[in-house]
C-alpha cells in the first residue's frame, strides 16, 4: 500500500480541482478565518452566538440559489454537497497518498455561504491511515451522522434519503478521481481508488444505497432535486422521469 507522507498543503489534491481541494492553514490563503464556526459546533448548533447559524445559512442558502420550494428540499442539496466535498478529500488523501488527513469536525472550519473549495478550511494536517475503515470513521461517523442527525431534527429528511445521498456523493468522488487518474495515466491510483470504494461500499450504512457498476451508480432513493424549478432527476436517481407523487413516499 502505498504510503507518502501528507504536507501541510495537500498539494497532490490541487491537480484535482473542484470539490476534491481543501484549504489548509499551511496554504497561500492563509489560516481559516476566526469567525467561521468549525463543523462540530455546526452539527451540535453549538457556536457563539455571535456567529450565525453556519446550517441554517448553508439550507437558506442553497435555497436561494436554486429557488426550492421547501426547506428540506434544500437541506438534502446541502448535505449532498458537503458529504461530496469530504469523501472528495478524503479519497482522494487516501488514493494519491495512501494516507488521510484527519478531518475532525473541531478541525474544520466551514464558510457555509461560499462554494468549493473556499468552504472549509483544515486547520491542522495530522495523517492518518488510509484504509477504508479509517475513511469510514472519518466521514461517515465523524461527519455525516452527526450532520444527518441535526438535519433529521431540524427540516424532518427521512434517513434513508440521507444514506442514499451519503452514497451518491461518494460514487460521484470515486467516479471523478477514476477518471481523472486514467487520463493521466495514474492507474495505481485508479486501483486504489477503486478497492477504496468497495470497502466502503460493503459498510452498513452504505451498503443498502445503491446499485454500483464499475464507475456507474443507481440510488435506491431521490435526493427530491427535481423538486426545484427545471431541476429534472440526476443521473443516478432511482426515477427515469420526474414522479408526480409525493416525494416522502420515494425518500425513505
Amino acid at each position: 500500500m502505498l504510503s507518502v507522507d501528507l504536507d501541510a498543503e495537500l498539494a497532490a489534491l490541487r491537480p484535482l480541482g473542484g470539490f476534491f481541494v481543501l484549504r489548509t492553514a499551511a496554504a497561500p490563503a492563509g489560516p481559516a478565518p476566526e469567525g467561521l464556526a468549525t463543523l462540530a459546533e455546526t452539527y451540535a448548533a453549538t457556536a457563539p452566538e455571535a456567529r450565525p447559524d453556519a446550517l441554517a445559512l448553508r439550507v437558506a442558502t442553497v435555497a436561494g440559489r436554486l429557488r426550492a420550494p421547501e426547506p428540506r428540499v434544500s437541506a438534502s442539496i446541502s448535505q449532498q454537497g458537503l458529504a461530496a466535498r469530504l469523501w472528495s478529500v478524503a479519497l482522494g488523501c487516501a488514493a494519491l497518498y495512501g494516507r488521510l488527513p484527519g478531518l475532525d469536525p473541531r478541525l474544520l472550519r466551514w464558510d457555509p455561504a461560499a462554494a468549493a473549495p473556499d468552504d472549509l478550511w483544515l486547520t491542522e494536517v495530522r495523517p492518518l491511515p488510509g484504509d477504508a475503515a479509517t475513511l469510514a470513521d472519518t466521514v461517515l461517523h465523524g461527519h455525516l451522522e452527526p450532520l444527518g442527525a441535526a438535519l433529521r431534527t431540524r427540516y424532518g429528511i427521512a434517513a434513508g434519503l440521507l444514506r442514499g445521498n451519503a452514497g451518491s456523493a461518494l460514487a460521484g468522488a470515486a467516479r471523478e478521481l477514476d477518471r481523472w487518474a486514467r487520463a493521466n495515466g495514474r492507474t495505481d491510483v485508479a486501483r486504489r481508488t477503486r478497492a477504496l470504494t468497495d470497502g466502503l461500499f460493503a459498510h452498513p450504512l452504505l451498503r443498502g444505497t445503491g446499485t454500483r457498476t464499475t464507475t456507474a451508480f443507481r440510488r435506491r432513493s431521490c435526493c427530491l432535486y427535481y423538486r426545484v424549478p427545471g431541476g429534472g432527476v440526476c443521473g443516478d436517481c432511482c426515477f427515469t422521469r420526474p414522479p408526480r407523487s409525493s416525494p416522502r413516499a420515494a425518500s425513505g
